[in-house]
């Protein structure tokens, strides 16, 4: 039985269980998507920045997401004492009931705010709430198919932008592009950090079922693709500031790359999903050039 804790303990464990810098980059990436490509030429930074839309959009978002980490350790508890102890929240901080209780809270209020936007708002942030669940209570423990969907749906943080707006549609679709398989590149990546609690457990993941060297090698494949389509269909978009911002971002990728061929410990793979979402970053930030 969890014991009592005081206040501050079990703010901070919440603060902690709903990974509150992942959802600030949630809000960085949704709120520079409608200054940088959704807002129209010549219109005022102030009426984009108080536009009520992004800020529910922004809310319901993070509501859905902060809801998805709860369900992820919610059911992760016995495989995240191996792989990760000191973090551990549910059972240390916070009673199961509760966290269970604070994930349908969180899903009702991103459901209820997309639903007040839109319809079609309200349909993604209900398929979203549906993927996570099913993700956390079975997918992950799948090989590869755990993997698209988290990344699928961290596409889709920016993918509801143009389901509303429809404007710059196919810019959105190449940044979302670019968050799904840097998302896609770092999940492998936190799977072949977490082997040995997950085989302990039952799962099935890539590293797992192929072994490092062959998930290795398909990351190789996987990330030199999706190179090769950016550039491409950079050049149909005719952007000569999306080639550049492509170019800058070749660097952190080959570096990423380079340790990825010399990682072989907890801590390399460790480092390498820090470096994926340092690469996520700086595409977020390259809206401002576009």
């Amino acid at each position: 039985m969890t014991r009592r804790l005081p206040f501050w303990a079990f703010l901070l464990g919440f603060v902690r269980l709903i990974r509150v810098r992942n959802l600030l980059i949630i809000v960085l990436t949704q709120y520079l998507a409608r200054l940088c490509i959704i807002a129209p030429t010549g219109a005022p930074l102030r009426e984009a920045l108080l536009d009520p839309v992004i800020l529910l959009l922004c809310f319901s978002t993070v509501c859905i997401a902060a809801a998805g980490y709860i369900i992820n350790d919610y059911f992760d508890i016995k495989i995240d004492i191996i792989n990760k102890p000191e973090r551990v929240v549910i059972g240390r901080y916070l009673k199961r009931r509760v966290a269970m209780g604070a994930h349908q809270l969180l899903n009702l209020a991103g459901c209820a705010v997309g639903l007040y936007v839109d319809k079609w708002v309200f349909v993604v942030n209900v398929l979203s709430a549906t993927l996570l669940w099913f993700y956390s209570a079975q997918f992950k423990r799948q090989p590869f198919i755990g993997n698209l969907i988290v990344s699928f749906l961290t596409a889709l943080s920016l993918l509801v932008l143009a389901v509303y707006y429809r404007q710059n549609v196919d810019l959105l679709l190449i940044y979302a592009s670019f968050a799904f398989v840097i998302t896609l590149v770092r999940e492998i990546i936190k799977d072949m950090e977490d082997v040995r609690g997950d085989a302990r457990f039952g799962c099935r993941t890539l590293p797992i079922v192929w072994g490092i060297r062959r998930t290795k090698a398909f990351l190789y494949v996987l990330i030199a693709s999706f190179i090769a389509t950016l550039f491409i269909v950079a050049g149909d978009l005719k952007n000569p500031n999306l080639n550049v911002i492509f170019f800058v971002m070749l660097v952190p990728i080959t570096g990423l790359v380079y340790r990825l061929v010399r990682a072989d410990t907890k801590r390399d793979f460790a480092f390498l999903s820090q470096l994926c979402k340092a690469i996520m970053l700086m595409g977020v930030s390259s809206m401002i050039w576009v």
